[in-house]
C-alpha cells in the first residue's frame, strides 16, 4: 500500500490539520518540538510535508504530494490545475478592499491598489469595471495607503484589529475564504479510496465540533 502524501501550509493550518487528524487516529508523534519538514504515520501510511502555503498547489499540481491542504486565497492567487475536494471549515477570513478613514473615491479616477494578491484584486476591478493600477507588495500592506502608495488596498482581515490600529476601514468584501483541501488529478483517481476517507475524516470532525475558533 502506498502512502498518502499531504502538502501542509506551515503554521495554524499545518496545527489545526495535524490535530484532526490525531482525532481521526493518525498520529505524527515526532511533530511536536520537531524542525523536520516530512512525518509518517506507518499504521495508516499517511505522510505529511510541510511547506509555504503558496507552495501547497504546486506539491499537489506536480503528484509530489497526493492531497494539500491550504488557504482559498492561495487557490485563488494560484494558476494550478488542482481539484478543489471540500472547505474545511477553518481558517475563515475575508478578502476585502481597505482605505484610510477619510478616502474619498472619484468615480473615473484610476485607483492605485496595493495588494499582495494581484490576481484576485485586478479580476475583482475588472468585473466592477473600474479601472487600477496593481501594486504588489509583500508584506506591511496597511502601510501602502498612509505613505501614499497607494490609495487602497487588497487584503486578508481576519478581526478587523491591524486595519483598525492602522487608521484604515473596509470598504467592500471581496470574498469569504477558508482553507480547503485540493488533490492531484491523477491521485484523484488513482487514490480515490484514501482520499475519500481523509475528506470524510474532516467532514466528520467539522460537524461534531466548532473548528472554526
Amino acid at each position: 500500500m502506498d502512502y498518502l502524501s499531504i502538502a501542509l501550509a506551515k503554521g495554524r493550518i499545518a496545527n489545526k490539520a495535524i490535530n484532526i487528524l490525531k482525532d481521526c487516529g493518525i498520529n505524527f508523534t515526532d511533530y511536536e518540538n520537531s524542525r523536520k519538514l516530512i512525518f509518517e504515520d506507518k499504521s495508516s501510511k499517511t505522510r505529511i510535508i510541510l511547506v509555504k502555503a503558496d507552495d501547497v498547489p504546486i506539491y499537489v499540481e506536480s503528484g509530489v504530494a497526493d492531497v494539500g491542504i491550504v488557504g482559498k486565497d492561495t487557490i485563488l492567487e494560484s494558476d494550478s490545475n488542482v481539484y478543489e475536494i471540500m472547505d474545511l471549515g477553518f481558517g475563515r477570513c475575508n478578502f476585502v478592499v481597505a482605505a484610510l478613514k477619510d478616502f474619498c473615491y472619484r468615480k473615473g479616477k484610476k485607483l492605485k491598489v496595493a495588494t499582495k494578491y494581484p490576481k484576485v484584486a485586478r479580476e475583482y476591478f475588472i468585473k466592477k469595471k473600474e479601472p487600477v493600477d496593481i501594486i504588489k507588495l509583500n508584506g506591511s500592506v496597511e502601510l501602502a495607503p498612509i505613505v501614499g502608495i497607494s490609495d487602497v488596498i487588497v487584503d486578508i482581515v481576519e478581526t478587523g484589529t491591524t486595519l483598525k490600529e492602522n487608521g484604515l476601514v473596509v470598504l467592500e468584501e471581496i470574498c469569504p475564504i477558508s482553507a480547503r483541501l485540493i488533490s492531484n488529478k491523477v491521485s484523484f483517481k488513482n487514490k480515490s479510496e484514501d482520499i475519500k476517507n481523509l475528506a470524510d475524516c474532516f467532514g466528520r470532525q467539522r460537524d461534531e465540533k466548532d473548528i472554526c475558533k
